[in-house]
């Protein structure tokens, strides 16, 4: 079963995420990627809402080959850091409609709520994702993790599985 995480993993977001902050005066070089929303904001000195007022929910795309593949899964799953408005709302206009997810509310995601809505176990799990949260994710119920990367920003970590297209997700899937 697959689970994957949305941003820089389904989408190529990173400058959709970054634009907010430019858009509140924050200089490009001090934003980073990967961390929570909360946490960057505290760090930037900007507020959640002050962000969400700027962020442009139709600004990211799917990377190549993504939709193919999720229209050939029949069940799948998604978690995520992403706010759930924002989620929910991204979903509805990319027409994707997974089986179970999971949307952050300001702390950590984690797979257990995927995992309980998709009748799974941590170890019949492969999560696709792009940062550390991920492994974090992946690790703390035993799923498989991989890299995505596709996302060209992804660090791989020694002996870590790294996929590099959307579609070698069903060779491993089988």
């Amino acid at each position: 079963m697959a689970v994957f995480d949305f941003d820089g993993t389904l989408v190529d977001s990173d400058e959709a995420l970054i634009a907010p902050f430019l858009a509140l005066g924050i200089d490009r070089s001090a934003i980073g990627m990967g961390r929570l929303l909360a946490d960057e904001c505290a760090a930037l000195g900007v507020t959640v809402e002050d962000y969400v007022a700027h962020y442009d929910l139709t600004a990211s795309e799917p990377f190549p080959g993504v939709e193919d593949l999720l229209a050939t899964l029949d069940r799948w799953g998604l978690c995520s850091n992403k706010l759930p408005e924002a989620g929910a709302s991204e979903l509805d206009r990319l027409g994707w409609t997974p089986t179970a997810q999971s949307f952050a509310r300001g702390t950590p995601k984690t797979l257990h709520p995927v995992l309980a809505d998709l009748g799974v176990t941590g170890g019949e799990v492969l999560y696709i994702g792009d940062t550390d949260h991920d492994r974090a994710c992946a690790r703390d119920v035993g799923a498989t993790f991989a890299l995505a990367g596709w996302n060209p920003r992804a660090a791989q970590v020694a002996g870590e599985l790294v996929l590099q297209d959307p579609a070698e997700v069903l060779d491993l899937l089988g």
